[in-house]
């Protein structure tokens, strides 16, 4: 799980999860028949879950005629049995988005779909989580509800509202500091990172088409919190 921190709650370890997840399996039905297939996931800056989908795929005509979905996603195993590994189901109900914001961050985390994703059968789908079970490992399991898995809507609303001017001035001007922190959280000796989505939880720093998410120590409460823990974690990485 992407830097796991010793004293997360189940919830706080459950949207680490889902922030870092790039893949996911996907249940919808069809005439009472389950039916799961492989999805692309990315979160919006509250943690509901964005999709981008297929007009032509059969998950995307299950959701347009019942909404009630569910999403897998999971962490590494930490031994020989995959039962060690953490993972999260979310149930909720998909719609269909018009946003081009929503859109562009869940590009973000997947540039290799922008080949596709203008395409005129492809749209952007959200899914409202309304609980989850959250399995940090072999017979560890925590059922959460949907304000457990929300992040602090003012801590949402601060953030997002300053996150534009915070990546700019990070990608322009704190070019060194975005590569050690990379290097730290396992992104090698390459240099070029950048900054492409911030949130509450952390931020998605990108070179090419790799992306790698760097988890905050804790869910940060306004600009000021992030620019403070951007310099803990650069010093942290500039002295290891």
């Amino acid at each position: 799980m992407a830097n796991a921190h010793p004293n997360d709650t189940p919830a706080r370890a459950a949207r680490r999860l889902l922030r870092a997840a790039r893949a996911g399996t996907l249940a919808s039905s069809a005439d009472g028949q389950p039916f799961t297939s492989l999805v692309t996931p990315a979160t919006a800056p509250d943690a509901s879950v964005l999709l981008l989908l297929s007009d032509l795929a059969e998950h995307t005509r299950h959701l347009r005629a019942d909404p009630r979905a569910a999403l897998l996603v999971a962490g590494a195993a930490t031994a020989a049995n995959p039962q060690t590994a953490p993972r999260l189901t979310l149930t909720g109900l998909a719609e269909k988005l018009d946003d081009d914001a929503l859109k562009a961050r869940w590009l973000a985390l997947h540039p290799y779909a922008a080949v596709y994703a203008d395409f005129a059968d492809f749209h952007l789908w959200r899914i409202r989580p309304r609980g989850g079970l959250f399995v940090a490992g072999f017979a560890r399991a925590t059922r959460l509800r949907p304000a457990e898995l929300a992040p602090e809507p003012a801590g949402v609303a601060a953030i997002e509202a300053a996150a534009t001017r915070i990546m700019q001035h990070c990608n322009a001007d704190q070019r060194d500091a975005l590569d050690a922190i990379a290097r730290a959280g396992g992104g090698g000796e390459a240099g070029g990172w950048r900054m492409a989505v911030l949130d509450v939880d952390g931020c998605d720093l990108a070179r090419g088409e790799t992306v790698l998410r760097i988890a905050w120590s804790a869910s940060l409460t306004g600009p000021d919190a992030v620019r403070d823990e951007l310099a803990r974690l650069a010093g942290q990485a500039r002295s290891t």
